[in-house]
């Protein structure tokens, strides 16, 4: 006479007389279900249908179990509908009550006119590789310079449009067309913005003949450094807001961040002339004394821990409204208010 197998993942019938050690693939685990994912614990195998985890095979060998499990023990329940004494329905092992921590008290926004405080920061060695490299590289053109002071024959106008070159000093005395403003791409057309004569073949864009007359220059001229906006972004943790700014080989002996409890100044340098300014009037409040500026090969990170354990709406608080614009509320207000009384 076949019985059922009970055990787990088998569900075959047998006979008890002829019941093999290997006879049974079985799970020896527990059904394990978890992020919507469904497994057994005894098996590494996942799947997100309960079909599929029905039909998962077993991974123990055994002989087949004709003992039926038993049942979860249920609370007894009266004919009345009333459960036994509370007592007996405690569960038999001890309680831990474990309560929430207190809520902290709000923090009161600092004044913006406390004194600022230059940031700590770290320089990583990917960034001072890169240094050493660009101080070669530049090392290298300066002598080179040096070396060759004489303007030597093929070197092309530096000025914008021009196509000329140097074959001579008698070169110096012919008249440089020159466009005076800078090259715009936009939306597939390319053009000069001093005379707007717009293209869309590129060729014909760097042949366009100059508008403005003048010397030519042999030379690039020495700006100093340039003042360029640069590509930022930001994220915050339960604790920090970490502001990172994208601009490659930064000087470390340059830059720094200088940091009330409510503003950051950002001033950088990098890629030798160009600067990065910027202010930040904070949306929340930082510790400065915990807040570091991490300095690397492409980017800088400005890792500020925040006062209170909060989650920023923003990075930057907004400016307030000009006082027009809140009289004109006010009135706004005053005139609806009236009409609700009037009604």
């Amino acid at each position: 006479m076949s019985v059922l197998c009970y055990n787990t993942g088998c569900g075959q019938r047998f006979d008890p007389e002829n019941n093999p050690d290997d006879g049974c693939t079985y799970h020896s685990g527990v059904p394990v279900f978890h992020d919507a994912l469904k497994g057994w614990s005894c098996c590494k195998r996942r799947t997100t249908d309960f079909s599929d985890f029905l039909s998962i095979v077993g991974c123990t060998k055994g002989p087949h179990n004709k003992e039926k499990p038993p049942e979860p023990v249920k609370p007894d329940v009266t004919s009345s509908g009333e459960k036994k004494d509370s007592d007996d329905q405690k569960p038999k092992f001890n309680e831990y009550i474990i309560s929430a921590p207190k809520p902290q008290e709000a923090i009161c926004r600092p004044s913006a006119d406390e004194p600022m405080v230059r940031l700590q920061h770290k320089v990583s060695t990917s960034l001072k590789q890169a240094l050493e490299r660009l101080k070669l590289s530049e090392n290298m053109a300066k002598e080179k310079e040096e070396d060759n002071d004489e303007i030597k024959i093929g070197t092309c106008c530096k000025n914008g449009g021009c196509t000329k070159s140097f074959d001579g000093p008698a070169c110096d005395s012919d008249v440089c067309l020159y466009h005076s403003g800078f090259p715009i791409f936009h939306e597939g057309m390319k053009y000069w913005s001093c005379c707007k004569r717009k293209t869309s073949d590129f060729n014909t864009f760097l042949s366009q003949e100059g508008c403005a007359k003048g010397t030519h220059l042999w030379r690039k001229k020495d700006t100093g450094k340039k003042v360029v906006p640069c590509r930022s972004d930001w994220h915050q943790t339960g604790s920090q807001v970490i502001i990172s700014i994208y601009a490659k080989n930064a000087v470390p002996e340059l830059s720094y961040v200088e940091a009330n409890s409510t503003t950051l100044d950002i001033h950088i340098i990098f890629e030798g002339e160009k600067e990065f300014v910027q202010k930040i009037s904070l949306w929340g409040v930082i510790d400065v004394s915990k807040s570091i500026l991490n300095m690397m090969a492409a980017k800088i990170e400005i890792a500020t821990k925040k006062s209170e354990p909060m989650t920023w709406a923003r990075l930057d608080l907004p400016p307030p409204p000009p006082p027009k614009e809140q009289e004109e509320k006010r009135k706004e207000k005053g005139e609806s208010e009236s009409e609700d009384e009037d009604e």
